[in-house]
């Protein structure tokens, strides 16, 4: 391929058009825009939703529920995960975050008794399962609150 053979991919570029520029262009006097009408003013577009002055359906229909917005979202890790690490680590969300086994850690970590432990480690979370907690500790591990 050779510079003069470069060419733009199908649809990247589109031709800007003069409107309103004489009855010989095809677009000329209204613009495109037809005759008169909210749409042909300028400003006249409505908003998303907008249904003529109706109730908007939005409006319409009933509402059930709500959203807590206190509520705490945690990353989770189950035991299993773990074994990865080496003997005596201690797991840390941002050890977790580095080696990728966590890609958004949220309000903070959670770790689930899903799986066996085979290694004696230290784990440091925001929360633990009980489970989990019951599991680290048989593997002769810790688990700390952060």
């Amino acid at each position: 391929m050779k510079l003069h053979e470069l060419q733009y991919t199908e649809g990247s570029r589109k031709d800007s058009f003069r409107l309103g520029r004489g009855q010989g262009s095809g677009n000329g006097k209204t613009a495109g825009k037809g005759a008169k009408g909210q749409k042909a003013r300028s400003g006249g577009l409505r908003k998303v939703g907008f249904e003529g002055g109706q109730t908007p359906l939005a409006r319409r229909l009933p509402k059930r529920g709500f959203t807590n917005f206190t509520r705490k979202e945690y990353a989770i890790v189950n035991l299993d995960q773990l074994n990865r690490f080496a003997e005596g680590t201690e797991v840390t969300p941002a050890l977790l975050h580095d080696s990728g086994l966590v890609k958004n850690l949220k309000d903070g970590l959670k770790v689930l008794g899903e799986g066996e432990l085979e290694k004696k480690l230290t784990g440091k979370a925001n929360i633990f399962s009980k489970s989990a907690v019951a599991l680290i500790e048989k593997a002769g591990g810790k688990a700390e609150v952060i």
